[in-house]
């Protein structure tokens, strides 16, 4: 996938291949499903991560601050996918993806759950846990693939526009 530029009309732009667009369609279809279930968040560590305890040294004050929010929440990252999902389907035939600044901002928050939600699995918790680990290098290399085109996007957002013929 090619980084994210700002088009003359202030839309993002990237070209992303047929193979790159099914492998975050997967990734995000994924994630709306963990969060369409919701799930038991204590039994979860990715949900625990997308889902952090408000109040880390009172556990039935994040309990219940979990209990009046979640679904709410829930709900926005599941509209946020569909919004990705949406945004790669009329990707399919150019392989151009063009955000304006509501979706581009959707993306960035999918692509941070779908970051923690692959760290947690890999069981990384900060930059420096993997050190020395012996991490499935694929994952890996989704997960950094993955912050590339997050920090693109932002790079995009933060630029003036005229990146890119609209």
């Amino acid at each position: 996938m090619r980084r994210f530029e700002r088009a003359d009309d202030g839309t993002m732009v990237a070209v992303a291949d047929a193979d790159e667009r099914a492998l975050l369609e997967s990734l995000v279809t994924q994630v709306g499903g963990l969060v369409m279930e919701g799930g038991d968040v204590a039994s979860d560590p990715a949900l625990l991560r997308l889902l952090p305890d408000a109040y880390p040294d009172d556990a039935e004050g994040s309990a219940e601050f979990r209990r009046l929010t979640a679904a709410g929440l829930l709900q926005r990252k599941s509209d946020n996918a569909r919004t990705v999902l949406r945004t790669l389907e009329a990707a399919s035939d150019s392989g151009e993806v063009r955000l304006d600044a509501q979706e581009a901002g959707a993306w960035l928050r999918v692509l941070t759950d779908v970051r923690l939600i692959v760290a947690t699995r890999l069981g990384i918790d900060t930059e420096d846990d993997d050190a020395g680990r012996d991490v499935d290098p694929m994952m890996r290399d989704v997960y950094d693939w993955l912050g590339f085109i997050q920090n693109s996007l932002v790079e995009a957002l933060d630029s003036p526009a005229g990146g890119v013929d609209a």
